[in-house]
């Protein structure tokens, strides 16, 4: 009977050793198995915190006069959908510059083209302009086109690549001055920053830029 009572408590001994051993080795397997895991999910996790960075952030004090309501079709949202000419059109700030785009017969080109930098006056800018001398503007369409193109640069610039000079679809040249979210283009400075549409980057400035005659 003696006998038999330590042949039972030795095979129970043997037993939890093995199920120890079993116990040791799924562990390990576990943990190898969770550092597996663990890459997708820091991969998938980075994916979202890197998609900021890839994203056009607006700057300046003139944005908050922007719609807010991404239906509006003056809102960021809505202007990055459409082409610049389309999407001027339904800012609040741009609608004299719009005016003065349609007069000149500009609309078509700049919605066509594939890669702009626009530096838009606001309404406020255009009405430093005289009354007098702003309508005989309007009306002449050679005039009106050479101001108008002055403001266009080839090439989407990013804040970064702002700073310098710029040749324009006039043919003159502008100069960008300052860093961060503090940029003068010539004497004019830009309310309202990094303003994407379809085919341009938008930079919304407080004065109309003259070209040299």
């Amino acid at each position: 009977m003696r006998a038999t009572k330590l042949t039972a408590v030795a095979a129970a001994a043997l037993f939890s050793i093995s199920l120890a051993a079993c116990g040791s080795d799924s562990s390990s397997d576990s943990s190898g198995g969770d550092s597996a895991a663990a890459a997708p999910t820091m991969t998938a996790s980075a994916a979202p915190s890197s998609a900021p960075s890839d994203m056009m952030t607006t700057f300046g004090a003139g944005c908050s006069a922007v719609p807010t309501d991404s239906s509006n079709p003056g809102s960021f949202q809505a202007m990055a959908q459409v082409p610049v000419a389309t999407a001027a059109s339904g800012n609040p700030l741009l609608s004299t510059l719009v005016t003065a785009v349609k007069k000149a017969g500009l609309v078509d080109s700049l919605n066509s083209a594939d890669g702009l930098t626009v530096f838009a006056p606001t309404n406020d800018a255009f009405a430093k302009i005289p009354k007098a001398q702003l309508d005989k503007v309007l009306a002449d369409k050679k005039t009106l086109t050479s101001i108008l193109t002055y403001h266009v640069v080839p090439g989407k610039l990013a804040p970064e690549a702002l700073a310098g000079p710029h040749k324009t679809l006039q043919g003159g040249e502008v100069t960008v001055t300052g860093s961060g979210e503090q940029f003068k283009v010539n004497d004019a400075s830009v309310v309202c920053g990094n303003v994407q549409t379809a085919n341009a980057t938008v930079y919304i400035i407080d004065s109309v830029l003259m070209p040299k005659s």
